[in-house]
Parts: C-alpha cells; sequence; structure tokens
C-alpha cells in the first residue's frame, strides 16, 4: 500500500536582508479569500507584497506573476534556502476572547491521487478554481501557497515542535485578523527522519485546499507526459503542504450556522420533530453555551421570532437518513440537521443566497433573523477533527460548509520550486 511520504526542501522566501524578519506587510490571506478590497489594500502594503504573485491585478495575471517572480529572485527580494529544511509554522490567534496557538510543520509531500486513498479529500470540489490555479502552476512552476493536511501524531512531532519553537523564529508576521505567524526552519536530519517516521503508516485527511491539491495532481500527470524521463524524485511529484496534527490544541474548527431565507419552522413540523429531538425554550445569549453543553449529541438552536429553542436529539434518526451512508456520516451535525429537520420542513436541495445563506457567528446568524433578512436560524457546533477524519477514510464527501478551519494559512512564508529539473 502507498504512504504519506515527505521530503525537506529548499524554500524560496523573501529575503531577509530586503524585507526584513518581519515579513507583516507582504504576507497574505489565502487567494481564494482575497476580495478586491483587500487585493488592494495589499497593493499598497508593499510594492513586493505577496497578493502580486497569488493574486496580480493585470489581465494577463498568469504571464505577469511569472515575470514577477522571476524579477524578484534575480533583484534578491526573494531568496532560496541552500540546504533543505522542513519549516516549522505556528500561528497564535485570539478567538472570542481565548488565546490559542496552532502548530504543524511545511514539508513537500508527495501527491497522490484520491483513489489511492493516502490523500483523503472531505468535500466535494467544483470545476472552475481548479483552472484558474493550474494556468497559475503552469506559468510560474512553483507550489507559491502551503496546502493544508492534518495527520495523527504519536506525540513525537509534537516533542520536536515544542523543541524548536524554543528559539528565535526565522521570520514572522501579524495578519490584519491580529494573527501572529512564526517560520522555524529545521535542517536537523534526526529530527526529519523522526517525522517522517510518524507520518509513513498513515492516512491524511485534506484541511483546506482541495482544489490546489487536485490541480497538483493533474500538473504532475501532464509533467510526466511531457518529460518521459521524469524520476520519483522529481519535485512536481510533491506538494508544498503545511501538516498540523489531529489532537494539536490549537487547530480550532469554526461552526457555520444555517438561515433559512423563506422558509420558517411550521407549528405542526416542530411538533413532529419532538418525537426525536428534546425541546426547550432558552435565552438567546445562551445558545452558544447550550450548544456546547450538548455536543455530546446532534444538538441545534433554533432561532425563529424572537424566541431559541435548544433541539437535542435523543432517539436514533439513522434509518430516516436517505442513502447508503457509514455510520459516521449519518452521525453529523449537519446531515442530521439536512435529512431530518430541513427535509421535514419540505427543504430540499436549497439554493446559497436564494433559500439558504450560512454565517460563522452565532450572533450575525441571530441578527439576520432580527432584522428580517431571514425567517429562521440553525445554530449549530463546530465539527470535531476527528470526525472529518473518520468520516474521509470512509471516502465519503461532507455536506457543503461543514467545516471552517481557523485562522487560514497565511500565504508569503515559503515556496517550492517544481520545474522539470528540480529535485527533491
Amino acid at each position: 500500500m502507498a504512504m504519506v511520504e515527505i521530503k525537506p526542501f529548499k524554500a524560496i522566501h523573501y529575503n531577509e536582508e530586503e524585507i526584513g524578519k518581519d515579513l507583516s506587510d507582504v504576507i497574505t490571506q489565502p487567494y481564494d479569500k482575497i476580495d478586491a478590497k483587500m487585493q488592494d489594500s495589499y497593493y499598497k502594503k508593499s510594492e513586493y507584497n505577496f497578493v502580486k504573485l497569488i493574486l496580480p491585478k493585470e489581465e494577463n495575471r498568469y504571464e505577469i506573476a511569472a515575470k514577477r517572480l522571476k524579477e524578484w529572485k534575480e533583484n534578491g527580494i526573494l531568496k532560496r534556502d541552500e540546504k533543505p529544511g522542513i519549516y516549522i509554522y505556528t500561528q497564535e490567534f485570539e478567538l472570542r476572547g481565548k488565546k490559542y496557538t496552532r502548530r504543524g510543520f511545511i514539508a513537500a509531500m508527495r501527491l497522490h491521487p484520491f483513489e489511492e486513498r493516502v490523500v483523503l479529500p472531505h468535500e466535494k470540489t467544483h470545476k472552475g478554481p481548479k483552472e484558474d490555479r493550474l494556468n497559475m502552476l503552469r506559468a510560474t512552476k512553483t507550489n507559491l501557497e502551503a496546502g493544508f493536511v492534518l495527520f495523527k501524531d504519536d506525540g513525537r512531532v509534537r516533542e520536536i515542535i515544542d523543541e524548536v519553537v524554543r528559539g528565535e523564529p526565522d521570520f514572522y508576521g501579524t495578519d490584519e485578523f491580529g494573527t501572529l505567524t512564526k517560520l522555524f526552519k529545521v535542517e536537523d536530519e534526526e529530527k526529519i527522519k523522526i517525522i517522517q517516521e510518524v507520518l509513513k503508516d498513515e492516512q491524511v485527511v485534506i484541511a483546506d485546499g482541495h482544489h490546489r491539491y487536485e490541480t497538483a495532481v493533474f500538473f504532475r500527470d501532464e509533467m510526466r507526459k511531457n518529460h518521459k524521463r521524469w524520476k520519483e524524485n522529481n519535485a512536481f511529484n510533491y506538494r508544498m503542504t503545511y501538516m498540523v496534527p489531529l489532537d494539536d490544541p490549537g487547530l480550532i474548527v469554526l461552526p457555520t450556522h444555517r438561515l433559512l431565507l423563506k422558509e420558517k419552522m411550521p407549528s405542526d413540523v416542530f411538533e413532529k420533530l419532538k418525537k426525536y429531538f428534546s425541546v426547550e425554550e432558552i435565552e438567546k445569549e445562551d445558545a452558544e453555551r447550550w450548544l456546547k453543553n450538548n455536543a455530546d449529541t446532534n444538538s441545534f438552536v433554533m432561532y425563529q421570532d424572537g424566541k431559541a429553542y435548544g433541539l437535542r436529539r435523543f432517539r436514533d434518526v439513522s434509518d430516516i437518513i436517505r442513502g447508503e451512508w457509514s455510520d459516521e456520516y449519518k452521525s453529523l451535525d449537519a446531515v442530521v440537521l439536512r435529512e431530518v429537520i430541513l427535509r421535514s420542513m419540505g427543504v430540499e436541495n436549497p439554493k446559497i443566497d436564494e433559500d439558504i445563506a450560512y454565517e460563522r457567528w452565532i450572533e450575525d446568524a441571530i441578527a439576520r433573523v432580527d432584522n428580517g433578512e431571514a425567517k429562521v436560524a440553525f445554530l449549530m457546533n463546530p465539527t470535531p477533527p476527528e470526525k472529518v477524519l473518520e468520516v474521509a477514510k470512509n471516502l465519503e464527501r461532507m455536506p457543503q460548509k461543514t467545516t471552517d478551519f481557523y485562522p487560514k494559512v497565511i500565504s508569503g512564508f515559503t515556496m517550492m520550486p517544481v520545474s522539470e529539473d528540480e529535485l527533491l
């Protein structure tokens, strides 16, 4: 059976002598999270802001990105490491008044099509974004942004990270949301060997970056076809990837709350749901706390007409969930909501922004009901990261908007060349 294989690589990064160790003015959110307003503000921050590589404003954005990358390397704005390494990557952030640090590392991870069951997806992908990133990859022949995957650590990776982060970071930077990212290079072959060993018998699951991963596999196959004498250690067989242990205390998944824009919960349907859910009226301010206290089973807070109700499942509903799904899939809150609650209301295949909307924060969801934009809100618990792996191992894809990993992986710290002559 194929297995997870990671390698150190010689990253391209900003040149400390030109930009400094603090990269706050040049780093960005991932390309797919950048809107026109953010793009403008990044352009103003620095003439060498990373957005000019991943999402240029110019019409011929692919050619311009490749040209710029070449010029920045020639002019010493970007520099390449002489020795290969893996890069410990930590993110310190605050969420609802609590401080967290998410810790992982960036390495070159061997690509496997999903059917090989080594790297597992957890959500469906669409055609559009793949073409854009494929054109960017063909033009730059460089992994500009890291993928993001989760793996099971046996404790040894955590120990290495503990030791490394006591030192000074090679680079750091604070983004516009206050997240402080730090990068520490590890060249020590012993440490690298241990990390490789921890991963070799595992499956990993993609957290974010499904489209870019599929694009990298497509690009690999294209390169193999065009270069008949390719070798296993060609860099294009790998992808620059940020890898985080499943049990990392800073691995935060946010819930995504559902809003129905046209349909209200009818009182007769609500009564019937009591066959499966215990119902109690609660204060809307208590919604988050109530959800947390009832996270051991499928629980939701329904908010309608200024009133909040806690719904806690007490009876098995798996027999009324359609389709040949695994028990793990049927136990997901998003599936129970869709198949049991929304379906009983006659809501099937709702269209985004027409029938259904999504909100990250409870207070925003409640406000949209209060101001009449939405009829009813269903407030959710987050999906635990280990559930994401369980479902992915069954080769099942989660319903849309089931996971929201926070914060996003900040771009601009490392790049990995994948042209035909690059070997790892």
